[in-house]
């Protein structure tokens, strides 16, 4: 007899996980996904078309908290969680919702989920949002690009749109973005890579996504998996790098998985060393040493800066920052917020009073945020209330914080200060010396 199954995601590993472990399984029957996390992206069908053979009707897509009526009404025996960056505490609470309704929870773990690449792959993930995966990415990219290596990035899935569209997605250009209708959160992770003259593949089918890459047609020596939220990453790495952030300390051995990531992981970098107290880097750093012994710990920073500061000197601001990393990520201080402090603005502007539609509702559903603007932009309607919501704020400047160009998103009617930060590395070993050794064990010199 199959077993029916729920999955529970927020369009991400949730579908990685269907399409390789479920998708053409005769022994199960996926009949729901349900969708938290990310607004707006329950009600509907993941499709036939990606679906497979089992499942010529497609897959309907519930909102999480339809969980225990599924449960009875589908008479489901197993409930798959398949998201990410979660306390300990929240994925307990999910499986007692499970196991009080009658059925089993389920984690599915690397050796079931990992693909496998003919190219060597270098994945970079994180134990938390916010913790600086893509500089380091974006580091290890340049790193090899300067010993005349061709590395296509492929990023962890954001397929919030049309599911059929988007199964295999290659980004090379800014253009590329306004093509496939990327949301402001895609755009903060792939704009910064193709600036930068590297390619960047996301989407939905992440076997067809490896094998594109594989094959790019301007060429591909190493594949560079950019991990998303605290998640382990969906190909077979060579090179597992993991970052901590000492601002979060302890969260790396209390949240799901982002402890898988610190526990697997070959190279661990201790990031924001320049923002964090010592205490709180020595507890991390223990933390790491107990759980991952042989791990190689890089020591680093995230300097930030901008083009003219005069700009913030003195001046009433509005610190706008990376959605993601303020909300499911839980901090309250991001690189706009330390511009302003490190560059004498007179006074962090409170948006609260000026904030309008779905802006409004992610304030009530993560008040930590402060006097914070989370740059949300899932879809057009939240894209135009940030852009009301900060016309509306009486600030002078508008400090961007946010890896894209806002100006190209939206229309302010302030000037924007865009913040820049990049990795830098504190001591030895460096990722010169890490990429050094890999590129001579895979035979990768030009």
């Amino acid at each position: 007899m199959k077993r029916n199954v729920v999955i529970l995601g927020a369009a991400g590993r949730d579908f990685h996980n269907f399409n390789v472990y479920f998708r053409d399984n005769e022994n199960y029957n996926v009949v729901a996904f349900t969708a938290a996390q990310i607004p707006d992206i329950d009600d509907r069908k993941y499709p036939a078309e990606l679906a497979g053979k089992l499942y010529p009707d497609g897959i309907p897509i519930f909102s999480e908290s339809d969980l225990p009526k599924l449960i009875k009404e589908l008479d489901i025996h197993d409930v798959v969680l398949s998201y990410s960056d979660l306390p300990y505490e929240k994925v307990m609470n999910i499986s007692a919702v499970v196991n009080a309704n009658g059925a089993n929870f389920m984690l599915l773990g690397p050796n079931d989920t990992m693909l496998k690449s003919v190219k060597p792959v270098i994945a970079v993930c994180a134990v938390r949002t916010g913790c600086g995966k893509s500089q380091t990415s974006r580091r290890i990219i340049e790193i090899l690009m300067k010993k005349g290596l061709r590395v296509v990035a492929v990023r962890h899935p954001m397929p919030y749109g049309n599911l059929i569209e988007q199964k295999v997605q290659r980004f090379a250009t800014v253009e590329d973005l306004q093509k496939h209708h990327c949301t402001i959160e895609e755009m903060e992770e792939y704009e910064p890579h193709v600036v930068r003259g590297n390619v960047i593949y996301a989407g939905v089918d992440y076997e067809a996504i490896l094998r594109a890459a594989e094959n790019d047609p301007d060429g591909c020596d190493v594949i560079l998996w950019d991990g998303g939220n605290n998640d382990f990453p969906f190909y077979k790495p060579d090179l597992m790098v993991g970052i901590v952030d000492p601002l979060r300390p302890g969260h790396e051995i209390n949240y799901y998985p982002g402890e898988v990531v610190a526990r697997i992981s070959d190279i661990i970098l201790i990031n924001k060393i320049d923002s964090a107290s010592l205490n709180d880097i020595n507890t991390v750093r223990t933390n790491i040493r107990n759980i991952n012994p042989n791990a190689i710990i890089i020591d680093g920073a995230s300097p930030i800066s901008v083009q003219d500061p005069s700009q913030i000197k003195g001046k009433r601001v509005l610190t706008v920052e990376d959605g993601p990393t303020l909300t499911h990520g839980e901090m309250n201080l991001g690189a706009a917020t330390l511009a302003a402090m490190k560059f004498g603005a007179a006074e962090i502007v409170d948006p609260r009073p000026y904030i309008v539609g779905k802006i409004k509702e992610t304030f009530e559903k993560y008040p930590h945020i402060g006097t914070l603007l989370p740059a949300m932009g899932y879809g057009e309607e939240q894209i135009k209330d940030l852009e009301a919501t900060i016309n509306n704020t009486p600030a002078d400047v508008v400090i961007s914080g946010t890896p894209i160009d806002l100006s190209r998103v939206i229309k302010v009617n302030k000037p924007i200060v865009r913040v820049d930060y990049e990795l830098q590395e504190i001591g030895d070993p460096t990722f010169d010396d890490i990429l050094e050794e890999f590129v001579k064990n895979f035979n990768l010199k030009k």
